[in-house]
């Protein structure tokens, strides 16, 4: 099984988008860990390294699917 993560920063458009992954996504196939990184900051480094720039963006198979726009990764870190 492979792991998804979902990076957000809690806002209407992310926790829609959240929800709309969850009812879509394989759960045979995907573990899917959602990130709020409002609330887990620590984590953002992580998202960077991923390759993510804006927030809701989903990494799955090393690659990166920004969803719509919500939040530079920069205005998160201040």
């Amino acid at each position: 099984m492979s792991n998804a993560v979902f990076y957000h920063a809690g806002c209407p458009v992310c926790l829609g988008a959240e929800q709309m992954l969850v009812d879509a996504l394989d759960q045979n196939k995907y573990t899917l860990e959602s990130v709020h990184l409002g609330t887990h900051p620590n984590r953002i480094e992580a998202a960077e390294a991923s390759g993510v720039i804006s927030v809701p963006a989903l990494v799955m198979d090393d690659q990166v699917f920004h969803i719509n726009f919500g939040a530079a990764l920069a205005d998160l870190k201040s």
